[in-house]
């Protein structure tokens, strides 16, 4: 039963993944709120790196007789909108009121298994993710959006713009990330991968204020808008000598803290080399096929520290503080607005150098 009689259309248009390059635009029928459950009237949805990679047909979302991707389903996870209606008990279940600007995490947690138990919910065993699982984890590639009882929800404040909204998701990743890399005062830290959450990654890590920032990318406009958010020094592999001038900044010994966000092979083994004995490698990217590496550089040759970053956990709310503050900015990131119908047009854009983040708007 609904707490409210907000009207709402029968039916909306959605963004529908059925398989590799098979995304169709499509009316289905409006989602409605059971109990603890709400509606998103969807504002904006970004276009991530993943999901051009699973548009694309990417080993990890389509392979195998059970495939982690559960089509047909609404696609993307980067959203942001307005709560339209609240199932019976979901005001006081998420803490919203109608109306309110909301954002929910991209993991739908089951709440059930050993790692949502102990608090590590982002590592969820069934792991649903908005914009892959059917019914269960719809994606925001649509005018509404159910967010289910075990959604993680968190109310946007006026102080944060449209843009900054649509990009909190991303940049609450870019949070982990840094994170993990526990930097410190007179660390050298290198971020390779000047791509929107990369760039997410170079203001983040610039509020630690480490003693030299080196941004890594192909493309010079990223690197100038890295320069922008902070970084000491940026290097295009094409025209630089990448590893001499990381070496040159550290007395020969190499970046104390390497942040891979690139997506490619390169960015791994290129990592490896740059960071210093002892060092802390971060992984966060989404790859398109396997990546492999020499060992015993991690082990034998200098003892790594190899950390993972998966999703945003327990970050969303700082994100939301820092845009609130104005401290962090999705401007000069945010490239491309377009509506649903040109979805065909924001993929080609988000998988190409055109862009940054592209923004679909219902």
């Amino acid at each position: 039963m609904s707490t409210n009689d907000t009207p709402m259309k029968a039916t909306m248009q959605a963004v529908v993944c059925h398989a590799p390059y098979d995304y169709r635009l499509e009316t289905r029928d409006t989602p409605r709120a059971g109990p603890n459950e709400l509606i998103l009237k969807i504002v904006a949805c970004g276009i991530c790196a993943s999901d051009c990679k699973c548009r694309s047909g990417a080993a990890m979302f389509w392979e195998g007789d059970d495939p982690w991707v559960k089509a047909p389903v609404a696609a993307g996870h980067e959203f942001f909108g307005e709560v339209v209606k609240l199932g019976e008990g979901a005001a006081e279940h998420f803490g919203l009121t109608l109306g309110d600007r909301a954002i929910a995490e991209q993991i739908v947690p089951c709440n059930s298994c050993r790692y949502c138990q102990t608090g590590h919910y982002w590592m969820c065993e069934v792991h649903n993710i908005h914009g892959f699982q059917r019914v269960v984890a719809e994606g925001g590639m649509a005018e509404y959006l159910k967010i289910g009882t075990t959604g993680r929800v968190h109310r946007i404040p006026d102080e944060v713009d449209d843009d900054d909204a649509a990009f909190i998701e991303p940049m609450s990743c870019a949070i982990h990330a840094v994170n993990r890399g526990d930097i410190q005062l007179d660390d050298v830290v290198v971020i390779a991968g000047a791509g929107a959450i990369g760039l997410g990654m170079v203001q983040i890590a610039h509020l630690k204020t480490p003693r030299k920032l080196i941004v890594i990318d192909m493309v010079d406009e990223r690197l100038e808008l890295a320069r922008q958010f902070g970084a000491d020094i940026v290097l295009n592999p094409a025209r630089d000598d990448v590893e001499a001038t990381v070496k040159a900044a550290t007395d020969g010994y190499g970046c104390d803290v390497y942040i891979e966000a690139t997506g490619v092979p390169a960015g791994v083994t290129q990592g490896l080399s740059l960071i210093r004995k002892l060092g802390r490698f971060v992984e966060f990217s989404v790859f398109g096929k396997e990546t492999s590496v020499d060992w015993s550089i991690i082990g034998d040759r200098k003892e790594l520290d190899v950390r993972g970053a998966h999703l945003a956990p327990y970050t969303y709310p700082i994100a939301i503080d820092l845009f609130a503050r104005g401290r962090i900015t999705s401007k000069g990131i945010v490239t491309h607005r377009l509506s649903l119908d040109d979805f065909e047009q924001g993929f080609e854009l988000a998988d190409s150098t055109d862009s940054i983040k592209v923004l679909l708007a219902p």
